[in-house]
C-alpha cells in the first residue's frame, strides 16, 4: 500500500493511501494536505456549485464538554433548581427575557433582541435516548445518530447525501483541519482552520509540491481524478474568498476568539455563495466540574456564556434579517450536567440538556419541550430527564427548513418528531 505524505508540519500532517484518496479521504481529509494547490489552471466550478438547493444553511454548533443547559436556560419556576444549587443557581432577579417558568442567564444579553424578535429560542429536557456520561462515546453517538444500528456514517453526511450534495463546499467544518465526525461518509465535505489559512505548507521555490501533485493525477482514472479535482477546485475557491477583504455588515463585531473567528468565516461562506448546505463549528471547555461561579462577570460560566452570546449575536447581525431567513443554527452537546452542585461548586456529567436555536425560521422567544421537573422522583439517576430526542428537533429542521422529505434517511431509528420549533419555508 503506497502512502502519499503531504509534507505538512507534524501537527497538521495528513497521510493518504491510494485507497484513501477515493471519495472523501481526498475530497475532505486532504484539505489541509492539499491546501494551496491553486493556480490559473484550476477550475472553481465544483467549489462554487450551489446547485438547485434552496433550503436553509444548517449551522451545527457543538458545545463540547457537556453544556449545562440548566444554567443557560434557567427553570426559574421549579423550586428544586434553587434547592439543588444553593451557591451557583442564577437568582430570579438576574434572569432576562423569560417567563414565570424559564429565564435566560444574564450573560446571554446580546441575544435578547433576537429572543424578543422571535428568532432565538430553546428546547429543554432534550438529549440522547439513553444516558451516556463518557465524553468520547457520547459525542460519537451524538454525531453518528443511529443507535442500535451498524451505521457508521455521520448524520450530516447522510443529510448531504439526501439533499444531493456534489461539492466539498456543501458541507464544511470551520475551525478544524479535519471534518467533524458528523460529516464522516461518502458525501464530499471539507475541514478548514479558516478561509485565510487554507494553504499548503511547503509549496515553494525548490519544493514544487503543487506541480508534483498535479502531475501525479494527470491522466489518472476518473475514480481518482474526480475527487482530486474537487480538492483542487475547492482550494482555488477558498483562495478567491480569502483574496477579498471581508467587512462584517450592519455594525457586527465578532469576538476575537476561536468561536468568533469561525462564525465569521461561516458568514463569509454564506455571503460568498459557496454552496454551503451545512457548517460545523466547535466551542469547547464546557466541562465545568468546579468553580462554576455566580451569575456575574468574572465567573467561569458567566464569561463562557457571554463569549458564546457575543459570537452568536455578531453572526446574526452580520447576516441581517434577510440573510438569517435562510439560516438555522442549532447547538448540540454530548450530555448535560447534574442537577445538584458538587462539593467544588461545579457540576458533574449529567443527562438532559437544552438546545438553543437561532434563525429566521425559528419559533423563538420561548422554551419548547415538555418539562419533566427536577423533583427527586422525576430525575434519572440524579439528572434532568430527557423528554425530547435531540434527533427529533433536528429532524423537524431538516424537513421544514432544509427540504429533506425523508428524515429517516438521516436518523434511521427516529420514531418521534417535534412540532412548532421552526416554521416551514
Amino acid at each position: 500500500m503506497t502512502e502519499l505524505n503531504c509534507g505538512c508540519a507534524d501537527d497538521q500532517r495528513t497521510t493518504l493511501t491510494r485507497r484513501g484518496v477515493l471519495g472523501k479521504a481526498l475530497a475532505a481529509g486532504a484539505a489541509g494536505a492539499f491546501a494551496g494547490l491553486v493556480g490559473d489552471q484550476v477550475s472553481t466550478q465544483l467549489a462554487f456549485a450551489a446547485g438547485k438547493y434552496s433550503g436553509d444553511t444548517l449551522v451545527v454548533l457543538s458545545l463540547r464538554g457537556g453544556f449545562d443547559g440548566l444554567s443557560a436556560i434557567v427553570p426559574a419556576g421549579d423550586p428544586a433548581y434553587y434547592s439543588a444549587r444553593p451557591d451557583i443557581a442564577v437568582p430570579k432577579s438576574r434572569l432576562i427575557g423569560g417567563s414565570t417558568s424559564f429565564g435566560l442567564h444574564p450573560a446571554l444579553a446580546p441575544l435578547l433582541p433576537f429572543w424578543k424578535a422571535g428568532t432565538f429560542g430553546a428546547v429543554h429536557a432534550v438529549g440522547q435516548r439513553a444516558p451516556n456520561r463518557s465524553h468520547f462515546s457520547a459525542m460519537e453517538e451524538l454525531e453518528r445518530a443511529a443507535p442500535g444500528t451498524s451505521v457508521r456514517t455521520g448524520w450530516l453526511d447522510r443529510m448531504l447525501g439526501g439533499l444531493g450534495a456534489n461539492s466539498p463546499f456543501n458541507g464544511v467544518s470551520v475551525g478544524s483541519m479535519m471534518p467533524a465526525r458528523a460529516l464522516a461518509g461518502p458525501a464530499p465535505a471539507l475541514g478548514m482552520k479558516s478561509i485565510n489559512e487554507f494553504v499548503m505548507d511547503g509549496d515553494e521555490t525548490g519544493q514544487p509540491m503543487a506541480a508534483t501533485l498535479q502531475t501525479l493525477y494527470a491522466g489518472a482514472p476518473a475514480l481518482l481524478s474526480q475527487p482530486a479535482g474537487q480538492v483542487m477546485s475547492s482550494l482555488a475557491a477558498a483562495k478567491t474568498l480569502a483574496a477579498k477583504a471581508y467587512q462584517p455588515a450592519n455594525g457586527a463585531v465578532y469576538p476575537d476568539d476561536t468561536l468568533g473567528k469561525a462564525l465569521r468565516d461561516v458568514a463569509r461562506l454564506i455571503k460568498g455563495k459557496a454552496g454551503l448546505m451545512t457548517a460545523c463549528v466547535d466551542s469547547g471547555d464546557w466541562d465545568i466540574h468546579e468553580n462554576l461561579g455566580a451569575a456575574v462577570p468574572g465567573k467561569r460560566m458567566h464569561d463562557k456564556l457571554a463569549q458564546l452570546a457575543a459570537a452568536l449575536a455578531a453572526f446574526a447581525t452580520d447576516l441581517g434579517s434577510t440573510g438569517m431567513k435562510r439560516v438555522t443554527l442549532v447547538t448540540v452537546s454530548e450530555f448535560g450536567r447534574r442537577v445538584r452542585q458538587n462539593g467544588s461548586n461545579g457540576l458533574d456529567h449529567g443527562y438532559g440538556n437544552a438546545m438553543m436555536l437561532l434563525g429566521g425560521g425559528v419559533v423563538g422567544g420561548k422554551v419548547h419541550g415538555r418539562w419533566p421537573g427536577l423533583g427527586e422522583r422525576h430525575l434519572v439517576d440524579g439528572d434532568l430527564a430527557v423528554t425530547t430526542d435531540y434527533q427529533a428537533v433536528i429532524g423537524e429542521i431538516l424537513h421544514k427548513r432544509c427540504g429533506l422529505a425523508n428524515t429517516r434517511s438521516v436518523f434511521p431509528t427516529l420514531r418521534t418528531t417535534t412540532s412548532g420549533v421552526v416554521r416551514a419555508r
